[in-house]
C-alpha cells in the first residue's frame, strides 16, 4: 500500500511563494510518474504539474507555466511544488498523486493516477 502525504500549504499574500512536499511510502517510489493537482471550490480538480520517474521530462498546465517548479528526490521519496508569483486564482487544495510506472509520458488526467494524497490547502489573499 502506497501512501503519499502533502505538507507545506497555507496562507500567503498575492506575490509570494511556497513549497509543498510530497513524501511517497513504498520502496519503488523513485519508477512512477508523480504529479500536483488541485481543486478549488466549486470548480473540477485540474493538473498542475507532473515529473517522469527519473525527473528528466517535465510538464506544466498552461495557467502556472513559469511560476510553479515541479521536482523530486527520490533518495527521500519526495516531490515538490515549488510555486512562486502567487495569485488568489491558485487558491485550492492541491494533491499529489502516483502516475505510470517508467513511462516518459505525463497524463494530466486524474484516472491516469492510482494513488492520492490527503491533500493540502493553499490560500492566496489578494
Amino acid at each position: 500500500q502506497v501512501q503519499l502525504v502533502e505538507t507545506g500549504g497555507g496562507l500567503v499574500q498575492a506575490g509570494g511563494s511556497l513549497r509543498l512536499s510530497c513524501a511517497a511510502s513504498g520502496r519503488t517510489f523513485s519508477s512512477y510518474a508523480m504529479g500536483w493537482f488541485r481543486q478549488a471550490p466549486g470548480k473540477e480538480r485540474e493538473f498542475v504539474a507532473g515529473i517522469t520517474w527519473s525527473g528528466g521530462r517535465t510538464s506544466y498546465a498552461d495557467s502556472v507555466q513559469g511560476r510553479f517548479l515541479i521536482s523530486r528526490d527520490n533518495a527521500k521519496n519526495t516531490v515538490y511544488l515549488q510555486m512562486n508569483s502567487l495569485k488568489p486564482e491558485d487558491t485550492a487544495v492541491y494533491y499529489c498523486a502516483r502516475g505510470p510506472r517508467y513511462s516518459t509520458v505525463l497524463p494530466t488526467t486524474g484516472t491516469s493516477y492510482d494513488y492520492w494524497g490527503q491533500g493540502t490547502q493553499v490560500t492566496v489573499s489578494s
